[in-house]
């Protein structure tokens, strides 16, 4: 068929805007100057930080040397050297000899306490408690009555008891007296034997009858002995666990009170396996030493190891041990951790030095040992046995040589050192720690050392209405160095001696 075209809608092409009529796109937008701005100030500042962090690590070993008052890099009397961190400049260091001592073998562990017996005390009988008879705390020895219970219903079956095996004791008696009368006549053909016989089965089964009831007698006895209830040990008793009045059943499983035996008492703590063969070599060798140390390094008690225990804990690789130790002064108490020390042997003169002293490094241990000339020489050092504070040096030193203790990080091989005394700290009394405990400006009572506030500008006193700021003299030890001294302009104060 020929191709027609479509009909073309003019009203519609009419209402369709023309190219140039139709409204434009945006442009894209573009970040305001301001951010600009702002984006390289973040940048001026980081590089300004990085300078600043730069500076402070090239020039804080002249800053340390100038505030431990000894002569820096480049002033008169300095040593030149290189440190691993470049710089000529003596690393300044502390050092300790290598020395040949007898080192004790000692293994530290923790351990719990445990009372060598602990008795939960229960009633063995049902009724109402009448009376307790022990104190919260009390020291009972074995035997010691603890409480009681109403007996009167036990007594009475006792009594039921007894009088049931009169009676058949009775019966049992007229029992014997026709077996004899049997037997006598059997002799002159007056019974026949059949009769006797039978008047002998009916003696023995009231015979057996009376040991019955002389079981019973026993039991319902035992029983109202269980209403007085005694310590089955010597110890120390606990809280209360049931008040008087209530009744009490066999069946309670919380009891009436727990007895401890602390005296003596046991502490039960855990090494590693690895130690085991040297702990069994010394007890062949003969009774092992136990200590327990307390937080500030004293002895609280000495006792003796017991034994280890006959297998390794597969789960952590370690192994239990039980210790017993006396305990009159009641410094150990049961269910306390304690920090538990061991002697199982002496190292006689081992070549030793400070455990600060030894580095690690791909090769092995090391240590940076001071020639004659204030150099370090890196040198290779085999160690044995290491305790918290000392190490065996098998193989690498000889006595008398010294090794670096501190500043180890900043050597090399042949770096330049400079040796210098530790800094001990000085001692502040707790008092006057206590003054700094408090918020800023009230570190001391009132009118304690506090100097005149000065006068600063706009008539503000010195110290005064500032953020995170004090008074003067306000927060210090009394005549520490920042007291306050006369007020100078610009309010404020000035520490004592500055220029």
């Amino acid at each position: 068929m020929p191709d027609t075209p479509l009909p073309i809608d003019t009203a519609r092409q009419k209402a369709l805007p023309s190219p140039a009529e139709r409204p434009a796109l945006p442009p894209p937008e573009t970040p305001p100057p301001a951010k600009r701005r702002r984006g390289r100030g973040w940048l001026i500042f980081l590089l300004i930080l990085a300078a600043a962090g730069g500076a402070a690590w090239y020039w804080w070993p002249q800053i340390s040397a100038r505030f431990s008052g000894q002569p820096a890099a480049g002033q008169p009397g300095a040593a030149a050297g290189r440190g691993r961190f470049g710089g000529n400049m003596a690393v300044p260091v502390t050092v300790a000899p290598a020395t040949a001592k007898d080192l004790p073998v000692l293994l530290d562990a923790l351990g719990t306490v445990q009372a060598l017996n602990t008795i939960t005390v229960r009633s063995q009988v049902d009724g109402i408690l009448i009376d307790v008879a022990f104190t919260e705390g009390q020291e009972v020895r074995r035997g010691d009555v603890l409480a009681r219970i109403d007996p009167r219903t036990y007594a009475a079956a006792l009594a039921q008891a007894e009088a049931k095996k009169a009676q058949d004791e009775a019966t049992l008696a007229n029992a014997r007296l026709d077996l004899q009368r049997y037997t006598d006549l059997v002799r002159i053909n007056g019974a026949s034997r059949q009769q006797l016989d039978t008047q002998r089965a009916q003696v023995a089964q009231y015979e057996a009858l009376v040991q019955a009831d002389q079981a019973a007698i026993d039991s319902a006895r035992t029983q109202l002995d269980f209403t007085t209830i005694r310590s089955p040990i010597d110890g120390r008793v606990g809280l209360r666990l049931v008040d008087q009045g209530n009744i009490v059943r066999s069946g309670d499983s919380s009891g009436l009170v727990v007895v401890t035996q602390v005296d003596p008492i046991s502490v039960i703590f855990t090494l590693p396996q690895q130690d085991l063969p040297r702990i069994l070599t010394a007890m062949r060798d003969g009774p092992v030493e136990v200590l327990v140390v307390a937080t500030d390094g004293t002895v609280r008690a000495t006792g003796q190891l017991l034994t280890p225990d006959n297998q390794v804990d597969q789960n952590t690789g370690t192994i239990k041990l039980k210790a017993t130790f006396p305990n009159q002064d009641r410094m150990l108490w049961p269910g306390a951790f304690v920090n538990v020390r061991m002697l199982v042997g002496t190292i006689r003169q081992a070549l030793t030095v400070p455990l600060v002293a030894v580095q690690r490094g791909p090769d092995g241990t090391y240590a940076f040992v001071l020639k004659e000339d204030n150099t370090v020489e890196q040198r290779p050092i085999t160690t044995g046995f290491i305790n918290a504070t000392d190490a065996v040096v098998q193989r690498g030193l000889q006595p008398g040589e010294r090794v670096v203790t501190s500043g180890a990080l900043r050597l090399n091989a042949g770096a330049q050192v400079q040796v210098i005394e530790p800094v001990v700290p000085a001692y502040v009394p707790p008092a006057a720690r206590r003054r700094f405990s408090g918020p800023p400006g009230q570190g001391r009572p009132q009118g304690e050392g506090q100097g005149a506030p000065a006068e600063g500008r706009q008539g503000r006193p010195g110290g005064e209405n500032r953020p995170g700021g004090r008074a003067p003299g306000e927060g210090r030890p009394a005549g520490a160095p920042g007291d306050a001294q006369p007020p100078i302009s610009g309010g404020g104060t000035r520490p004592a001696g500055a220029p």
